[in-house]
């Protein structure tokens, strides 16, 4: 049979036709791969490197990123709150994982006071930041009483875990005549609530039936109030992007995470959080690879044999396999890698976060065990990255401090809304009980490795996040990896390929040029 030479076919944008018509599978070295770059003795942060685009033949919205946080523990999307006073608390917690993710509460705190987060963020099932004081008939309220909320609820004591008797509305209450007299002379009266287990449509419900526009939420255990829900509220979530499958546990509350660290008191710790219902712990550590970390993973595998237990920080393969011969069903990874770290500078030691990450997951890959990339996310490329580079997780600090549900009360400083965010490092964290993180003992100098700082309002992480993912969805798309799993394997295949930034390219990738620019992510 006759056959044509390449020179004979017809030709298209260059190519002979035959060729054009679909991609050839050509051996063109471009770029290097994974194994090459990270082998070459420099330490690469996120910005330091970049994927070289392949071949997309599935839509954006066909991006599947559900993943693993542990062994057993599935996720709808990677992300991951972080275990700081200034980012996770219950409020945060039930948020991430109403997005599909999980927060990690802190433990710079009592036992109990962490075990009060718990019982609260496994109490609720909407992601609400509830702002309301609590008053009792006979006290007198001040402007300042309301804070940044809008209503006041009064009960029998004047404490959360009393009889609900009436509430007090700020719009109502600015326009009094008599701001003197007793709560109980002029609050509306409700006689009403619904038990903190009602879903968003439940509550839409009650107050639908019931022609009222505000109901408290009751924890059925003991009594507490722990919301106030208006017809407000609801609409505000019905505004928010849509969002993935929701963390649940079988019983239908929310997974919820929380460190510990390795002292002999953090078994206590422990013992609170087993009782609370925890799913995951956290060992909370700026350098993982102690005896102390290895004997806290073979205590909890032993004493909690169904509770899967965080290890780290690491940043090498060592480290981290040291970690896994002890059980560990997840690896945390960064060492000084946070916008408020300063470990890197202040002890000389840790890694750039991508060539961290890559180390890691390759050796960690080996044995099934999933790696959260911890630390050095500014926007959604870095996550993007870190997901390629073998993360299954990624866990943001800053990137969520400064929103609606992250801890502490909003100031105005040069006409902007700020809130604070330290790292655990920090003199004023570690003042607090943060430094057995850092190893340390409390009768001993304190180094600080870390800053305090603000940053900017970001609103509700509800509206946020949600965009930050499709963004992400975008970048695999022009990966050409459909999934997390595809992603994992175009890298260590060597399909996917990546280069070294210089100064100059890392300026060209961003804004320039301008005189003046106002930059949105959405």
């Amino acid at each position: 049979m006759y056959k044509h030479n390449l020179w004979e076919l017809p030709i298209l944008n260059g190519l002979p036709l035959a060729m054009a018509e679909k991609p050839q599978n050509l051996i063109l070295e471009d770029g290097f791969p994974a194994v090459k770059l990270f082998n070459q003795g420099y330490s690469y942060t996120y910005d330091d490197v970049i994927f070289l685009p392949h071949y997309i033949d599935f839509a954006t919205d066909s991006v599947q990123l559900n993943t693993k946080l542990t062994k057993n523990i599935s996720l709808s999307i990677p992300c991951v709150s972080s275990p700081m006073d200034t980012v996770t608390e219950s409020y945060m917690a039930v948020a991430m994982a109403y997005l599909g993710g999980i927060g990690i509460l802190h433990s710079n705190n009592t036992p109990s006071e962490q075990f009060a987060l718990l019982e609260s963020a496994k109490s609720r099932r909407i992601p609400f930041v509830s702002d309301f004081e609590v008053k009792s008939p006979a006290d007198v309220i001040e402007l300042s009483d309301f804070g940044y909320g809008t209503v006041i609820l009064v009960t029998d004591t004047g404490s959360r875990k009393s009889r609900v008797l009436g509430y007090v509305l700020k719009s109502v209450w600015v326009n009094l005549k008599n701001k003197d007299g007793r709560v109980c002379d002029y609050m509306s009266k409700l006689d009403y609530s619904v038990p903190s287990s009602y879903h968003l449509d439940q509550i839409a419900g009650f107050l639908g039936d019931k022609g009222v526009k505000l109901v408290p939420t009751v924890r059925e255990s003991d009594g507490e109030v722990v919301d106030v829900m208006t017809l407000e509220d609801i609409e505000k979530f019905q505004e928010y992007p849509k969002r993935g499958l929701p963390s649940l546990t079988p019983n239908g509350d929310f997974l919820v995470g929380a460190a510990i660290g390795t002292r002999d008191s953090d078994k206590q710790r422990l013992e609170y959080l087993v009782k609370g219902g925890v799913d995951a712990v956290v060992l909370d550590s700026s350098q993982g690879n102690s005896i102390y970390q290895l004997d806290m993973i073979k205590y909890i595998k032993k004493t909690y044999p169904g509770l899967d237990v965080i290890g780290g920080n690491v940043v090498t393969a060592y480290q981290a396999q040291n970690l896994i011969q002890a059980g560990v069903d997840g690896l945390r990874v960064g060492m000084g890698s946070g916008s408020i770290c300063t470990t890197q500078e202040v002890c000389a030691v840790g890694r750039g976060q991508a060539t961290a990450v890559y180390k890691v997951s390759s050796i960690a890959s080996k044995s099934g065990v999933p790696v959260i990339a911890d630390g050095g996310i500014s926007n959604s490329g870095h996550i993007v990255k870190a997901l390629v580079l073998g993360a299954s997780t990624v866990m943001m600090g800053s990137y969520l401090a400064g929103s609606t549900e992250a801890p502490g009360a909003y100031v105005v400083q040069d006409g902007r809304r700020l809130k604070k965010y330290r790292g655990m490092g920090s003199l004023e964290a570690m003042t607090k009980g943060s430094d057995q993180r850092y190893l340390g003992d409390k009768s001993k100098l304190k180094i600080a490795q870390g800053v305090v700082g603000a940053v900017a309002d970001k609103g509700s992480i509800l509206k946020f996040v949600p965009y930050a993912m499709h963004a992400v969805k975008q970048g695999f798309q022009d990966l050409g990896a459909s999934s997390l799993q595809s992603a994992h394997e175009l890298l260590r295949s060597e399909v996917l390929r990546l280069e070294a930034r210089t100064g100059a390219a890392q300026a060209e990738g961003g804004v320039h040029g301008l005189v003046s620019y106002e930059k949105k992510a959405f």
